[in-house]
């Protein structure tokens, strides 16, 4: 398991996480709660033989899965580094990962004392509301090769890259704070994910504010009244 020294390094070194040792401290109070109470209705929904709180208990301790977690989300590490480094299975990286990612999902980003964003269109209404100019771009993260024989097996192949990836959404203000980041989706183009979230409706209906895109978006400003702009679409 991992040492006390260590978790200490993750929490106090700013490049490992990204996150300054009081905006951890902020989450374990907040989310920490949330998984404890998750982890009991899990308990007690299931058929059971022994009392809730018998058996075995917990030798990975949400602290260290919320690190693991931060760690993961920051560089994109596998969960087979992870696993070495926190001296537990893989299996249970990839299913500590699966709890706590949603829960610091729900808990949104705060952007200002009073103002937390959780969905894409509270981003976009509060960006319209202060008339700043937001910053769309799509990432793409490699993952391993589908079994074979799985039917959406093709879905995960990235036309751009030539290799099997999952990609999601980022959408940031002008200043680069990221204010949504969509959950990944099998490997497709950035407009297609985009249009599949939503977010074409809700610019066309909400206030005009200025999106700025790469090529990826093009077609997105006819469809929105022009608050995506994207570079001019070149002939060769």
């Amino acid at each position: 398991m991992i040492g006390v020294g260590a978790r200490e390094l993750i929490v106090a070194e700013y490049r490992i996480t990204g996150l300054s040792p009081d905006v951890i401290g902020e989450l374990i109070a907040e989310v920490g709660p949330l998984w404890h109470e998750q982890h009991q209705e899990r308990l007690t929904a299931r058929p059971r033989q022994r009392a809730v709180g018998a058996g075995a208990k917990h030798t990975f301790v949400f602290v260290d899965r919320l690190l693991a977690t931060l760690v993961s989300l920051r560089h994109g590490t596998t969960h087979d580094v992870l696993a070495r480094w926190f001296g537990v299975d893989r299996s249970t990286i990839t299913r500590a990962i699966g709890e706590v990612r949603p829960l610091l999902a729900q808990r949104g980003c705060t952007i200002a004392p009073g103002v937390r964003l959780c969905t894409l269109a509270e981003v976009i209404e509060q960006l319209g509301a202060v008339g700043q100019t937001g910053i769309i771009d799509g990432t793409e993260i490699r993952v391993r090769r589908p079994v074979a024989g799985r039917k959406d097996q093709d879905k995960y192949v990235s036309g751009k890259t030539r290799q099997n990836a999952v990609k999601s959404m980022v959408l940031t203000d002008i200043e680069g704070r990221v204010l949504f980041c969509s959950p990944v989706r099998p490997g497709c183009a950035d407009i297609t994910q985009a249009q599949q979230l939503g977010l074409a409706q809700l610019l066309a209906d909400g206030p005009f504010m200025e999106n700025l895109a790469d090529a990826g978006y093009q077609g997105m400003g006819a469809e929105t009244g022009r608050r995506v702009v994207t570079p001019p679409h070149r002939k060769f």
